[in-house]
């Protein structure tokens, strides 16, 4: 099994009681469709590695304590802490025809409802407030914010992504910025590059 063919389901937050139990957090919307899991894969030092789930017993806010077959102490339990636990991507629940996951649009063609094709998405960031699509456009990396009124359907078939981007938004990215001009040092400046710490 390979990362490409699995999607992260959450992490293994920390040991729980003395027989070898850990704590996991489902970092999903749904994490109740995940109670009746039989297996998973770990990632440890880079590859995936299956283990077998003896108990699962949800709790709340996401977090679920588990059992594993191999797993019997408290010192191997402890070895998995902050591991990232992984799920084929055919287990993922079913979507609405409008939904979609992340990693099946990279690659679609960007089409704004104004300004036709823009360019390909290329990968999207899970950030705390904000999910963000990233998109190749003319040389830039332009990030449109994940929400209902900006990116409106997919259609899987064409392969496309239909978005309505905030007017502005492509400028933002592709002029440089007063920042990005460097101006020369005025007469009699010196420069304080080298100046000892």
């Amino acid at each position: 099994m390979t990362l490409d063919a699995c999607f992260q389901l959450g992490y293994i937050m920390k040991t729980h009681g003395t027989k070898g139990q850990v704590v996991a957090f489902f970092d999903v919307d749904f994490p109740e469709e995940y109670d009746e899991l039989e297996s998973v894969f770990l990632l440890i030092n880079g590859k995936l590695v299956p283990f077998f789930i003896d108990d699962l017993n949800p709790q709340d806010r996401g977090r679920s304590i588990i059992r594993f077959e191999d797993v019997k102490t408290v010192a191997d339990a402890e070895k998995l802490k902050g591991t990232a636990i992984y799920l084929p991507l055919n287990q993922l629940p079913e979507l609405e025809e409008d939904q979609f996951y992340f990693h099946e649009v990279i690659g679609y063609t960007v089409v704004d409802e104004q300004l036709g094709e823009l360019g390909t998405v290329s990968t999207f960031f899970d950030l705390p407030n904000q999910d963000l699509l990233a998109m190749d456009y003319q040389g830039h990396e332009v990030l449109i914010p994940v929400q209902d009124e900006i990116v409106l359907r997919t259609n899987k078939e064409e392969r496309k992504i239909y978005v309505n981007l905030p007017e502005g938004l492509l400028e933002v990215y592709t002029q440089p910025s007063n920042r990005q001009v460097e101006e020369p040092p005025l007469e009699g400046e010196e420069d304080d590059d080298d100046d000892a710490v």
